[in-house]
């Protein structure tokens, strides 16, 4: 219940009114000042709070937690806190209650003394609830004003609110007291009704008389010699709003119908009337802004003209007289708790919130200046060759706003990224949240600039070649969802309420859950997509939970919520049908994570999903048994390529901060490195973004962001890492990302239907074949050097893609020495190089055994070896011979170039500078390469 009352004084008087605490808190004296002891009574059991309840089981763990503010506002009521009160999770001594036996305790307290207040500060609000020792049971907050210690003081006690609806022909208990005796008056609409004299309380029953929908001024008036206090209320009777017909050009929300003109429609069904109240009203419900109701009952509508064009207006609705609330459909709100926060970075020449209202408002604006699109025209990237770039702006530019965000675009584009997923932006509560707690579907939230910057961010975006999909929630909405405030009972969604469950029908809840049968929530839905698809241009939405869009309840069991559901695929055909119905091409991204059956039909209806493959690509980062089946659409039965593959995503533990800390290792290899970690992020990328099908990355996974994503905790702001750029080895993992996504979109066979991804005893193999050509990627993910078979798809000519050799097969299953960690993608036609040295491995590394003669191999002795090693061998070869000795990352030690004159070849190795351990020794003679393994010893 709001508290509501205003002042007049007239020499050193004051004016007054006591304020409304729900009946919870009575307070004595009837109008306690700061200086004097006052007593606070709370009765638990009329709490609206359910955690209220766990006190009355454990009465004597029951403690106050309060403070008091100088400004007579609930935001600033605790401006001040007693001394010590700063452990919500522990008993707080001075503030111990007093059971009074039930549900009711009390305290006794003077507000100056107990809160620290300096002399000379007022004290004009106090905050209240109560507590158990632990924090985990709690009421509600309450409010209290205190009065000025001196001069005569009147007020209301009852009624409690300042303004209120009541019934026709009923009474209204009036009480009013004063600190001295006084003659007292009561007043309505300037007509004496009671009078008494030398008293200090006046009680009454005010008749409200028979007409409905007239404002009534209720004042009391104490005077005492040339002092005089009064104090207000206002009354209206229930008022019968007229009946007509929706005009045609009525929609939900708000349409302007000219430059000083706005046609206010709210769907509101089973309610008795509505009020628009705002800044053209001055916050109250005056019988001009009655709404007109509908002939179905379901909707109340009002046209508001003499508007100043072009100016920002405030308004909300007030219905049936007991709650306000936004526009659910306004483009903008205004939210006094939140917005102090935000600076010109965050959302430039913001509207002052309005005085006279409370809570959050809606915004209109007639003459509103438009954005002019660049891009009129933007060509999609096709489906299958999406590579997504999932971001959190909050934790992606310190500015957090769309404008440094179109200014980043270029990194992006040199990444080679095709889409950009922002996770939701819509109004959501409070300023940092990740965006999952939506309250209004039609506003982007300011914590990230204003509606243009986001349609410029978007525009620039399609100019770059980038598409750009939006996180849309639409299973959850939070406490200020304005049908929520609408229809609740408690802090629960009421029976009666069109769009959300009363209780969650999956597991997974968070916040209230839509009911996506009902046919409000049903247009709802449809008005949202429609709205940020041709409003911003969205080019599509990744739904989030989509798997919760269900009417069949599940309880607590994941399995059942995840089996096939016939209700939840018809609910998303008919979403999906929609979107067709106006955007051909949108895509349409589901978090699902159901039966394979279900996201199979709705992936071959057209649909596309997330593919979390998360867990598994770190343990083949961490050199564990990795099965990543999972990332091809083919391996789950799938006849479009749809499915979204990740290894991160916003949900998911970073893949190079898990390597670090829980990598296997093995003598001087140790993935816990953070190079060598980073070179693991490469080998995980060339067995992902090649796989056909879209992919997805997470924020600065390209430069293997290590931060975890539990650090602080989940939810809260992470580190904005763009110092990695400076990491030349962060930036080679840039350019292996950049090179892979480049192969991806711009080469045919990486969208070949002909694939296949196979696992042997650590290894992993990659094929793809078409008609222009074939690539054949291989990969150790072992801590070890391995010597498999190579298992090429055919013999011939093959090019090592990251440095351009060519490489002669003729026999598919030669052996092929890989150090931990290596892989080689070779391309059957020779693609363009890349930068030199973006991989530590640095020649092909075959079995030599094969490529010489039988009868002229080469040797390589003793081996392990002490300090000094002989090569030695035979032939016919006359010219140079190269000897290069790497460790196993590819670092090169030493390297020796001799000549070859005679038939026999002899040379020292000399390694006693060298620590102990395992090393590459590789020989260039001519053509020929050979690669041999030496221990050196102590």
């Amino acid at each position: 219940m709001r508290q509501f009352y205003f002042a007049l004084t007239l020499f050193f008087s004051f004016i007054v009114c006591l304020p409304a605490v729900a009946q919870v808190v009575t307070v004595k004296p009837v109008l306690p000042t700061s200086e004097k002891p006052i007593t606070l009574i709370f009765d638990v059991s009329k709490a609206k709070d359910s955690r209220a309840a766990n006190l009355i089981s454990n009465p004597n763990d029951v403690y106050l937690w309060s403070g008091a503010g100088s400004a007579d506002t609930e935001a600033g009521a605790f401006e001040f806190e007693p001394a010590g009160q700063t452990n919500w999770a522990a008993p707080f001594a001075p503030g111990k209650m007093t059971h009074l036996g039930g549900s009711r305790w009390s305290i006794t307290l003077t507000p100056r003394t107990y809160y620290g207040v300096p002399a000379g500060t007022p004290i004009r609000k106090l905050g209240l609830l109560l507590k158990n020792g632990a924090g985990t049971a709690q009421t509600e907050n309450f409010y209290v004003s205190l009065y000025p210690a001196t001069g005569i003081v009147g007020a209301f006690i009852a009624p409690a609110e300042k303004s209120f609806f009541t019934d026709a022909n009923t009474t209204i208990p009036v009480k009013a007291y004063t600190s001295v005796d006084a003659s007292l008056s009561l007043k309505v609409d300037n007509t004496i009704v009671y009078t008494q004299t030398d008293k200090d309380s006046l009680i009454y029953s005010l008749n409200t008389g028979s007409e409905t929908g007239l404002r009534r001024t209720v004042v009391f008036e104490a005077t005492l010699g040339t002092d005089a206090v009064t104090d207000t209320f206002f009354f209206t009777n229930r008022p019968v709003p007229p009946v007509a017909q929706l005009p045609a050009n009525a929609k939900d929300g708000v349409v302007y119908t000219g430059p000083d003109k706005a046609l206010l429609t709210l769907f509101a069904p089973n309610k008795k009337f509505v009020y628009a109240i705002g800044e053209f009203s001055n916050w109250e419900a005056l019988p001009e802004y009655l709404m007109k109701r509908t002939p179905d009952g379901n909707r109340y509508w009002i046209e508001i003209d003499g508007l100043e064009p072009g100016k920002e207006i405030a308004y909300q609705y007030l219905v049936d007289g007991t709650i306000a609330v936004a526009d659910p459909y306004t483009h903008k709100i205004l939210d006094p708790n939140n917005d102090r926060y935000l600076t010109a970075v965050n959302y430039p020449d913001l509207k002052p919130y309005p005085t006279g209202a409370k809570g959050i408002v809606s915004i209109l604006q007639t003459n509103q200046p438009t954005y002019n699109w660049k891009v009129q025209d933007f060509k999609r990237p096709a489906a299958d060759t999406l590579v997504v770039y999932e971001m959190l702006l909050r934790d992606f530019l310190a500015t957090q706003n769309y404008g440094t965000l179109a200014d980043t675009l270029s990194y992006l584009k040199t990444l080679g990224v095709n889409a950009i997923e922002l996770m939701p932006i819509m109004e959501f509560s409070g300023n940092i949240s990740w965006g999952y707690n939506p309250n209004f579907y039609f506003a982007p939230d300011k914590a990230y600039g204003t509606a243009n910057q986001l349609k410029a961010f978007i525009d620039k975006a399609h100019e770059m070649g980038i598409a750009v999909i939006l996180d849309m929630v639409l299973n959850q909405a939070d406490w200020e969802f304005p049908y929520m405030q609408l229809y609740r009972n408690g802090d629960r969604p009421s029976a009666d309420n069109p769009f959300l469950n009363q209780q969650a029908t999956h597991p997974f809840s968070v916040f209230f859950d839509f009911n996506h049968e009902s046919e409000a929530t049903k247009a709802f839905v449809e008005r949202v997509n429609r709205y940020w698809l041709e409003e911003f241009k969205f080019d599509g939405f990744r739904f989030d939970l989509s798997k919760g869009f269900t009417q069949k309840n599940s309880g607590n069991d994941v399995g059942a919520w995840s089996a096939y559901d016939a209700g939840r695929v018809a609910t998303w055909k008919r979403i999906y049908n929609e979107i067709r119905s106006y955007d051909e091409t949108a895509y349409v991204i589901l978090e699902h994570f159901a039966d394979n059956a279900e996201e199979k039909e709705l992936a071959n209806y057209g649909m596309m999903f997330w593919g979390n493959i998360n867990h598994e690509y770190r343990d083949f980062g961490k050199s564990y048994d990795a099965y990543l089946d999972g990332i091809s659409y083919k391996n789950r039965g799938w006849n479009e390529p749809h499915l979204i593959g990740y290894m991160e995503s916003h949900d998911e533990e970073r893949f190079v901060f898990d390597v670090k800390k829980n990598g296997r290792s093995s003598g001087t290899y140790n993935t816990r490195n953070v190079e060598t970690a980073l070179n693991r992020a490469k080998l995980a990328a060339a067995f992902f973004i090649p796989v056909p099908g879209p992919k997805m990355i997470w924020q600065f996974g390209e430069l293997g962001y290590d931060v975890s994503i539990d650090s602080i905790g989940r939810t809260d702001p992470k580190p904005i890492r763009w110092n990695y750029r400076a990491s030349e080895s962060r930036m080679k993992l840039y350019k292996v990302y950049a090179e892979l996504i480049n192969l991806k979109k711009n080469y045919p066979v990486f969208s070949t239907t002909d694939f296949n991804l196979a696992s042997d005893n650590m290894i992993k193999r990659l094929t793809l074949v078409d008609n222009s050509m074939t690539v054949f990627i291989i990969g150790n993910y072992d801590v070890k050097q391995v010597s498999p078979q190579a298992n090429f798809p055919m013999a011939g000519t093959w090019y090592d893609h990251f440095t351009g050799e060519a490489v002669n097969v003729t026999n598919p299953a030669e052996v092929m020495m890989l150090q931990p960690g290596e892989f080689r993608m070779y391309t059957s036609v020779k693609l363009p190089t890349p930068e030199a040295n973006l991989l530590p491995w640095k020649s092909v590394v075959l079995d030599a055994e094969d490529e010489l003669p039988l009868a002229e191999r080469i040797e390589v002795y003793p081996n392990p070896t002490l300090h000094i090693a002989q090569m030695e061998f035979t032939d016919d070869y006359r010219g140079d011979v190269s000897v290069q000795v790497t460790d196993i990352t590819g670092h090169v030690l030493r390297t020796v170039k001799y000549k070859k004159g005679q038939q026999a070849f002899r040379q020292q190795l000399d390694l006693r500078n060298v620590a102990a351990g395992v090393y590459l020794v590789q020989i260039e003679a001519g053509k020929r390469k050979v690669v041999k393994r030496l221990v050196k010893l102590n």
